[in-house]
């Protein structure tokens, strides 16, 4: 399947090679609806934190480390700045081993113009063994997107929490959602309602099925096939410590371990660090999700015990609040885990 990078530098530069396209607008929206569109924003992480494309990642053009960072980018390209000099700068690199890269004419700029959307969402990017783009939005808090061959994936939509808002009419429908548990925190029936058609597939623990009224339950230790390809295991999310046992009961709330042609994406849910962990090492984890704010999940020390049982290739310490997990890294020596920033 080919890939598909997108860098969006704005362009006005109108010089291109043969394998360099520089394309106005609507024609680059189009290509990003592209499936296995990989899109890149060159600017620095400072102009993109203000505001990108979504789906887009940020590999800055100016870094040292830039022409290292795109070894392994292959097929069509589209890129991105602000006006355009430091995409096609980017471009022409990215066409010596890529095939045809587009480039949006007038940048950033050109886009807001025309009244094109953006947002502040952060996108990281995989690729699965059949050479197809998954593409890992954060949302919000537990809230994650992830797009895959045309599909797009919810896990635990929520519209609003502590003073930041998502805005899901900007966003596609789901094709697939997937909901841990009934906490106001990751089951919002107002994002579920703006998010799913007749051809959604619903998926939730037993809870929230009956609470609102219609979806397909799971218990831990179901397996489930997911429409369009890919499977899907329920497995148990709760909480160990004494007095923090009301807040997560065994048995009633999922964490679920997601395989999308051969990625397996572990999403651990409201949990500690139970000892079901350890049967996920036979599993071989691609990426983790895992949560670290006690009283309600895990503390950093009980999050890094965590990745090294569970041993993820990637791990995203996500639903921490205001908890400090900036000390996490140097707490896993010797393990080859690459750690992610996620709010």
């Amino acid at each position: 399947m080919t890939m598909f990078a997108a860098l969006f530098c704005g362009c006005g530069n109108r010089q291109n090679k043969s394998a360099v396209n520089t394309v106005m607008v609507n024609e680059f929206a189009e290509i990003m609806c592209r499936n296995d569109v990989r899109l890149i924003d060159v600017r620095t992480p400072n102009e993109f934190a203000e505001g990108h494309l979504f789906g887009a990642e940020n590999i800055d053009v100016k870094d040292s480390l830039f022409a290292e960072r795109i070894k392994g980018i292959e097929g069509e390209v589209a890129v991105y700045c602000r006006g355009g000099r430091r995409s096609l700068k980017a471009a022409e690199m990215l066409a010596k081993q890529c095939g045809t890269v587009y480039n949006l004419d007038g940048g950033i700029l050109a886009w807001q113009k025309a009244g094109k959307p953006t947002t502040t969402v952060e996108t990281d990017v995989f690729t699965t063994i059949g050479g197809k783009l998954v593409k890992l939005h954060a949302l919000l808090h537990a809230s994650i997107c992830i797009e895959h061959d045309g599909r797009v994936i919810y896990v635990d939509p929520v519209t609003q929490l502590r003073g930041r808002t998502v805005d899901y009419s900007t966003m596609p429908k789901a094709d697939i959602i997937l909901v841990t548990h009934e906490h106001p925190d990751h089951y919002d029936t107002a994002a579920l309602r703006q998010l799913t058609t007749e051809k959604t597939q619903l998926i939730m623990n037993p809870r929230c099925v009956e609470l609102y009224g219609s979806g397909q339950a799971m218990k831990n230790g179901d397996k489930q096939p997911l429409a369009g390809g890919g499977a899907l295991v329920a497995v148990p999310a709760y909480n160990t410590t004494a007095e923090h046992l009301q807040f997560h009961p065994k048995g009633r709330d999922n964490g679920y371990i997601l395989t999308l042609d051969g990625l397996c994406i572990y999403i651990a849910g409201d949990t500690e660090d139970i000892p079901e962990m350890a049967d996920l090492k036979d599993i071989d984890i691609d990426i983790a999700f895992l949560p670290c704010n006690q009283p309600y999940t895990m503390t950093p020390d009980q999050l890094v015990r965590a990745a090294q049982v569970v041993q993820p290739k990637v791990l995203f310490p996500y639903h921490y609040g205001e908890t400090d997990v900036s000390g996490i890294p140097a707490q896993l020596p010797g393990f080859d885990i690459r750690i992610r920033h996620y709010e």
